[in-house]
């Protein structure tokens, strides 16, 4: 396995890993978004644009919910 799937690898199950705990925190929200900014780099380096493409917009939908899950959780209203 080369250094860019193994890039990939981490990439994907990063964010499998942060989706299925979305609940349990909202660092692992962040942590989605975080994952999905790692798959868009490996779509665009692997040459897949249309995946690195669908990754950013992931990417910026999960900062979005964490954005305002954070702004609700401070105003004590709880989210989850």
């Amino acid at each position: 396995m080369d250094a860019l799937t193994s890039f990939g690898l981490f990439a994907v199950s990063a964010m499998v890993l942060c989706y299925a705990l979305e609940d349990h925190s909202l660092w692992f929200v962040l942590g989605f978004a975080g994952a999905c900014v790692l798959g868009s780099a490996y779509g665009f380096l692997q040459g897949g644009w249309p995946f690195g493409v669908v990754e950013a917009i992931w990417s910026a939908v999960a900062l979005l919910k964490w954005r305002k899950a954070t702004a609700t959780h401070h105003s004590g209203i709880s989210v989850f």
